[in-house]
């Protein structure tokens, strides 16, 4: 499905970017065309960050152009180039990677294209003109302060890493460790990457629970990797043994959440973000003054508040 959706992005690319000059609505008024480059529709909080883009975009009537790099950073380099070439008015960037991601910044900086930068954070990010997303030390914080209080401030924790050097993995890793050191009695035993991926997740929760290493509880750092560490827990029967929580509050996370599976999650605004990244997008094409900065909260979600989370 996902394929296909790339497929359709890119035929849809062909044809703006053949038509964008022209691109006018029922007041015969050009309309604004923004170029969405994502990091990954693979994942669900992005294909969230995506219905909500497209949302606020059909709302403002401005036509997109929507592709996906599949996590590669060199894909967005090309894609930038690409909407540059199709004279998108604003792009909007999603990227994959803090440092390997850069460099298309500096492409729309370069041909003076505005730019928003959206979830996920880049090392020039002072060149955008506007970056939106949540404070990810927030997130890791959030998320092991609960486990601490799970767990009465002791026990062997394990953390799964998003992918290595990407701004919410370096961020997610700072704020669980901030907190952490707090607890003598609460260590880390083990630490590795499952890159934000649920098979990945479940194969290395495998590997963690064949060894002889006691894990107390393990913390996701986004759901995808936390729902495929709690399948293979409740394959090895020791989902009374082990806690968990994850990152993003997607779908399938909430249902857990809700069955007592997992322990808790962690709410990341996708709607919020889309449609903020979309309404600067606007206001920058019309030349309005926007801030550098949007920061949305995040906030704990578990069972006894869970309702109330239901709705996104």
């Amino acid at each position: 499905m996902r394929a296909k959706l790339h497929i359709m992005c890119l035929i849809g690319w062909v044809l703006l970017a053949t038509s964008c000059s022209s691109c006018h609505n029922k007041q015969g008024k050009k309309k604004v065309v923004v170029g969405v480059s994502y990091q990954n529709l693979q994942n669900e909080f992005i294909i969230n960050i995506q219905d909500a883009i497209r949302k606020r975009a059909k709302e403002d009537s401005i036509d997109l152009i929507e592709l996906d790099a599949q996590g590669k950073s060199e894909n967005q380099i090309s894609q930038i180039e690409n909407f540059i070439a199709a004279d998108v008015d604003a792009i909007i960037l999603n990227p994959c990677d803090k440092e390997g991601s850069a460099p298309a910044v500096d492409i729309a900086v370069r041909d003076k294209k505005p730019i928003i930068v959206i979830n996920s954070a880049v090392t020039n990010l002072n060149k955008a003109n506007a970056y939106v997303g949540s404070d990810d030390g927030e997130a890791g914080r959030i998320a092991a302060q609960y486990i601490i209080d799970l767990l009465n401030e002791k026990g062997a924790i394990a953390v799964m890493h998003g992918v290595n050097g990407h701004s919410a993995e370096v961020q997610r890793t700072e704020g669980i460790k901030e907190v952490l050191k707090k607890y003598p009695e609460a260590k880390i035993v083990v630490e590795q990457t499952a890159n934000w991926d649920r098979a990945q997740a479940m194969a290395l929760m495998e590997n963690w629970l064949a060894s002889p290493r006691k894990i107390d509880a393990v913390i996701a750092q986004n759901d995808e990797m936390a729902l495929g560490a709690y399948k293979a827990i409740e394959a090895a029967g020791r989902q009374k043994e082990v806690k968990i929580i994850g990152i993003d509050a997607i779908s399938d996370a909430l249902k857990s959440v809700a069955e007592n599976k997992m322990s808790a999650t962690v709410f990341q605004d996708a709607p919020g973000q889309g449609a903020l990244a979309v309404d600067l997008a606007k206001k920058v094409v019309q030349k309005q003054p926007v801030n550098h900065l949007y920061y949305i909260p995040f906030k704990l979600v578990t069972r006894a508040n869970l309702k109330a989370f239901l709705k996104h």
